[in-house]
């Protein structure tokens, strides 16, 4: 270890760290806008200047590293002066666009002109104009005014997303951040530049213009395009989804996110698709109705067929505590032990974060000892040995083969939070609450648990506020503005929905929360052993390894 000084306060710490990152380790901010820990060292912007003793000029605490004995210095009097340099330097062109820039709020820009310069400009000039408005692909949007070249876009594009297109033309006040020729900037992560940007150059094509950062309220939750489960933070206005953006978790996605999470995950939560309300068959009608007359026609029809004769059909986009729930309700109360789930592949893994499970929770479901033996089921119901489907979150009827095979069912009850061909098969159809929408846990490829929590309100919630609300910060803010004046959906969790179902077959359960769910399931599954909400945390935890006793011979 090596012995630092850095503003008078004494360090050990690791030889091989720069000065920013001894510094960071250390709860001291060096204001910085090119340097980023997960990209390579550009030392291009010149607002990481300290001072360090016997070395004659300023040096950027990004490049240098630390020796034992170095003194350092981040507010000395030529630090200051050197700080209000850089800030009136990249100041002189920049526009005044903070009323309309979607950054107003996030900027770093803004922030350090705040805290680093001395308000005020000596250029009269006129500030040199560049292009506006230019897409950089699909998906991203370059106003080349705002670009400060601290080149964090262009080094993403070429060391993480392995698209090196992305580059700096013209010289000098007018340079230009640009694409090479007949290219664009769409590689599969690139809207990770947004985040990276510290000012408002580049923006997203899909959420421009669409709310300022204080009008909305920021959720942590978890990504569920893919077996990846990227940790996410939800953002809403007026209990409408507008955007999502990654949060940073080492263990699973360090600060990235895939186009696509962003962009097909959230979209049907705000959809005119929703189920609003459930439904039931009548004289091959949809019927809407209330949720008593709906679990009650569920039940009854269920109770109609032998216990043989009915199987059920669990989810890998459900939570571990619908999962578990549902498990508990057909082996306990039906009495089938014909369930299992459906797999969904598509593509292959890439070398970061796309993985080909396009489920966040089948982990889950197999932790939970449900086999993905759904051909079995499928062979079963052609054969008219079931003739009852009890199905969870799923749009099973997708697949040709298993569209064919549930218009041979007698009887099919479905949750879902979407209208889809499944939910047009069935004869009762019950809407399920969202990821966004309810609490819960998925396992993700890696055995890693993680929550999810609520950031849009449904009529359910409004209802039973304290079922909904976990902590002391949601209890505060479903009771405030967070939520706003925007769409309700009567749409429950699907925990909530089988423990109604099972009361109404003769089976009285306590459960109150998702927490309490996965109480008991912690106590039953033996990989879930010891885990709760509390240490899962924000960060998630690895499912314990049962351990295997051998019989000796």
């Amino acid at each position: 270890m090596a012995t630092i000084t850095i503003d008078e306060k004494k360090f050990e710490v690791d030889p091989q760290l720069t000065v920013i990152q001894a510094a960071a380790q250390q709860g001291i901010e060096i204001p910085h806008f090119c340097y980023h820990p997960k990209l390579s060292v550009a030392g291009n912007c010149r607002m990481c200047l300290v001072e360090i003793e016997k070395m004659p000029k300023l040096a950027i605490a990004c490049a240098t590293q630390v020796a034992d004995g170095m003194v350092v210095k981040t507010r000395s009097e030529r630090v200051l002066k050197a700080q209000h340099a850089v800030m009136e330097f990249l100041l002189i062109n920049h526009p005044l666009d903070c009323p309309i820039c979607d950054e107003a709020g996030e900027c770093k820009l803004q922030d350090y002109a705040y805290k680093y310069s001395i308000g005020a400009s000596r250029f009269d000039e006129d500030k040199v104009h560049k292009p506006k408005r230019y897409p950089l692909g699909p998906n991203v949007i370059l106003d080349v005014e705002r670009c400060i070249m601290c080149s964090r876009c262009v080094r993403f594009a070429d060391e993480i997303a392995h698209q090196p297109v992305l580059t700096f033309t013209q010289r000098g006040d007018h340079v230009v951040l640009t694409t090479f020729p007949e290219t664009q900037f769409d590689s599969p992560y690139s809207m990770n530049v947004i985040e990276l940007c510290p000012v408002g150059a580049l923006t997203s094509t899909d959420f421009r213009f669409r709310a300022r950062v204080w009008e909305m309220s920021s959720t942590e939750s978890v990504c569920v395009g893919c077996a990846r489960g990227c940790n996410i933070n939800i953002w809403v206005r007026n209990n409408e989804i507008l955007r999502l953006t990654p949060r940073q978790n080492e263990d699973v996605n360090s600060f990235w996110m895939c186009d696509e999470g962003r962009l097909g995950t959230f979209k049907f939560v705000n959809g005119p698709g929703r189920v609003s309300s459930p439904w039931i068959r009548k004289d091959d009608r949809k019927v809407t109705v209330g949720w008593d007359e709906a679990i009650a026609a569920a039940a009854s029809g269920l109770k109609a067929f032998k216990k043989g004769e009915i199987a059920g059909l669990a989810s890998a986009y459900a939570t571990n505590e619908d999962n578990f729930a549902f498990l508990k309700f057909m082996r306990d109360v039906v009495g089938t032990k014909a369930i299992a789930f459906l797999e969904h592949t598509a593509g292959e893994d890439d070398d970061l974060l796309i993985r080909a499970d396009k489920t966040p929770n089948a982990g889950g479901v197999r932790a939970l000892g449900i086999g993905s033996n759904a051909d079995s089921i499928l062979r079963r119901i052609n054969d008219g040995a079931i003739r009852a489907l009890y199905a969870l979150e799923d749009d099973i009827a997708a697949n040709p083969d298993w569209k064919n095979a549930l218009a041979k069912l007698e009887f099919l009850v479905v949750h879902s939070p979407v209208e889809n061909a499944t939910t047009e098969l069935a004869d009762v159809v019950l809407p399920a609450s969202t990821y966004a929408e309810k609490h819960g846990t998925f396992v993700n490829f890696q055995k890693r648990v993680q929550r999810i929590r609520p950031a849009v309100a449904t009529t359910e919630q409004d209802r039973a506020l304290d079922g909904f609300a976990m902590s002391r910060w949601d209890k505060f803010a479903s009771h405030n503005d967070r939520w706003g004046k925007g769409p309700r959906r009567d749409a429950r969790p699907s925990w909530r929905i089988v423990q109604s179902l099972a009361g109404a077959m003769g089976t009285k359960w306590k459960f109150t929360t998702a927490e309490n769910v996965f109480a008991e399931l912690a106590e039953n599954v033996p990989e879930f052993k010891g885990l709760r909400y509390l240490s899962i945390g924000t960060r998630g935890a690895l499912l314990r390894t049962p351990q295997r006793v051998t019989e000796k011979a």
